[in-house]
This record gives structure tokens, C-alpha cells and sequence, in this order.
């Protein structure tokens, strides 16, 4: 599938995110994300390559762990499905790239670095919550890093349904205990986010904070673009897209599709190269496919998953277009009573 078959999703790929393990550990199942407020530790490399470097700054919010739609504050492993629930499901697929951030507008290399959204950023988190905002959405998952985070939450303030994200904290005992809520009807108003480090974007390595020109300036053109644009030729310490791949596609297939299978309509937003990665898998794209693939900040794509399949419907263009939603007859009905209860 050539990349021009998102003609809809077009533009810059701005490189972000990391791949960290440091101090303070939460796991969920057999995923895990350790955080500290500064000096952690980076190992990359799981096909014969690695490094480890030593770097220090703060990480602005920590991750969360996986929750039931109708219990945010609850825990449960990954789901299984039986033959006949697999082949009777159906839900929503929405994958949204974080808005502009500071470091997109400066033009740098931000990597493993937790830079927030510019003021243009927040208008298009808020504009791709627009199109989305008559799509159901039961369940959240972003990246560890706030750019993503804030996307998803600034996104859900545009849906009809009016539903609160809550962000989940099973990284303690104590921070599940006072993360709890005690009202039923409260629940049911809630959509959990569960917040991952392996949805975060590749690792830069050494390019993290360094201006893009420049750094095409001093290497030249040509290995920048190697650095950037190969599938499996990760810069100086840092990841490689095919790396990125192998951990982001691993906690799809781990947990976000046995939601999928289940029934439950799932929002990822995440990063340009952690979200190509999952786009590789879904349709199916070769490395060469996947390197010339580019997603506009702020953009959701939509899959409808049927049957085992992930069907890509493009990007809704606004609350108002009737085509996106005739895709199936559940989300014509889903839009319908949406109609009817704020008519």
C-alpha cells in the first residue's frame, strides 16, 4: 500500500518519545515503565544492538495501567475471547499523532524529551476532537510523554457524549487506593486512559535537542535522512524504526487488541514512529512501505475492526460529515441516539 493512500494525513513527520526503565517501577501484566524525576536509565537494542546512556531531566507525569472501561480504577489482565466473540465484534479504531509541540515549532530533535504542546498544538488536538466526536470511544491509551497525553484529553472535550478521561494509577497501592471512585453512575461516565511508555516515539539518541538543519548542515544531508527515514538504521544510541516497531506493536497485540475483540471502541494517541509502526501491522505494510509513510499532527485516522480485520476508513473530515459514519450500521446507530439524547 503506497503512502499516498493517505492522501488525508499528509505532512512532516517530527520524530518524538522515548524508551526508558529508571527508578520508581509500575508495571501492568508484562509491560513495565519506571519514572523518576531526573537521572534514568535508557538500554535499547533487542536484535544484537544495544546502548545505555545516563541522562537527567523530568518527566512530567507518570504512566498508568490497564483498567475496564466501566471500572477506571480496576486492573485486568489481558482479555481473551472466544471464536464466536471474535467473529461477532465490531468497534472503533482511532489513531491520533500529538499536536504541534514546542520543539516541532523549533525545529529540534526532541526524542525522549517530555515537550508540551504549542499554542497551534491545542487547536489541533481540539480540532481532531471534533472529528471524532461522533465515534464512540470507550477506552484511551497514550504514551508516557504529555504531548500525547494532552492530545487525548484536549481531543475529549470535543466528543458529544461528554464522557470524563480519567487517567489510571495502579503504580502503587496507595495511588490505587486514592484514585478510587465511589459512585456507580460516576463510573459510567468515565473513560479510563492508560498511559504506556511503549506507545512512546522512538528514541533519538544522541540528535535529542539538536536543531534539524544543523544537524544535516554537520552529517549531511544524506545521513540525516538514513537516520530519520530507514526501517532498521537507528541513529547515534538511539532507536531504530524497526526497534520502535517491535515494542509498539507488541502492546498493541498484547493489550489494546483483545479490547478491540472484545467489543470496546479504543483511542491511541500517540507518536508519529510508534504510530506508523502500529499502521505497518494493521495494513499489513513491508519496511519499505512504512518508511515513506508520513501522519500529520493532530490528524485521527479511523479503522473499523470486523471480523479479525482492521478496516481503514480514513480521517473523518468534520462532526457533520455523514459518510464516516454510515461506514457500519453500529456507528449510524451510535450517531443517531447521540442526536436524540442532546436534540
Amino acid at each position: 500500500m503506497a503512502a499516498t493512500s493517505f492522501h488525508q494525513a499528509i505532512g512532516t513527520l517530527q520524530p518524538h518519545g522515548c524508551f526508558i526503565n529508571s527508578g520508581c517501577h509500575q508495571e501492568y501484566g508484562n509491560s513495565s515503565l519506571q519514572l523518576i524525576s531526573k537521572g534514568f536509565r535508557v538500554d535499547i537494542g533487542r536484535r544484537g544492538s544495544s546502548c545505555s546512556r545516563e541522562w537527567s531531566f523530568v518527566v512530567s507525569q507518570a504512566s498508568t495501567s490497564q483498567a475496564s472501561v466501566l471500572n477506571p480504577v480496576s486492573s485486568p489482565s489481558k482479555k481473551t475471547t472466544t471464536d464466536s466473540q471474535k467473529k461477532s465484534s465490531e468497534a472503533a479504531l482511532i489513531l491520533i499523532r500529538h499536536g504541534e509541540s514546542l520543539w516541532n515549532e523549533k525545529n529540534l530533535f526532541t526524542g525522549c524529551v517530555d515537550v508540551p504542546l504549542t499554542k497551534k498544538g491545542v487547536e489541533e488536538a481540539i480540532e481532531a476532537g471534533k472529528r471524532i466526536s461522533n465515534i464512540p470511544v470507550d477506552i484511551i491509551y497514550t504514551s508516557a510523554l504529555i504531548r500525547a497525553q494532552m492530545t487525548a484529553m484536549l481531543a475529549m472535550t470535543q466528543h458529544r457524549r461528554k464522557k470524563v478521561p480519567i487517567v489510571i494509577h495502579n503504580e502503587s497501592e496507595q495511588a490505587k487506593s486514592w484514585s478510587q471512585i465511589f459512585s456507580k453512575e460516576t463510573k459510567t461516565q468515565c473513560i479510563p486512559v492508560i498511559t504506556d511508555w511503549q506507545l512512546n516515539e522512538r528514541m533519538y539518541g544522541e540528535l535529542q535537542g539538536l536543531n534539524k538543519q544543523e544537524t544535516a548542515d554537520r552529517y549531511g544531508k544524506e545521513q540525516v535522512h538514513e537516520w530519520r527515514r530507514s526501517y532498521d538504521i537507528p541513529p547515534p544510541n538511539g532507536e531504530s524504526l524497526e526497534m520502535c516497531a517491535e515494542r509498539a506493536v507488541a502492546y498493541f497485540k498484547e493489550y489494546i487488541e483483545p479490547q478491540l475483540l472484545s467489543g470496546k471502541n479504543v483511542m491511541i494517541a500517540a507518536h508519529g514512529n510508534s504510530l506508523r509502526s502500529i499502521i505497518m501491522y494493521l495494513d499489513k505494510l513491508t519496511s519499505q512501505e512504512v518508511i515513506s509513510l508520513e501522519l500529520s499532527t493532530g490528524i485521527p485516522m479511523l479503522y473499523i475492526f470486523k471480523e479479525g480485520k482492521f478496516i481503514r476508513r480514513g480521517s473523518p473530515v468534520a462532526p457533520t460529515e455523514a459518510g464516516v459514519y454510515a461506514y457500519t450500521k453500529r456507528l449510524a446507530q451510535y450517531r443517531q441516539k447521540l442526536d436524540d439524547m442532546f436534540q
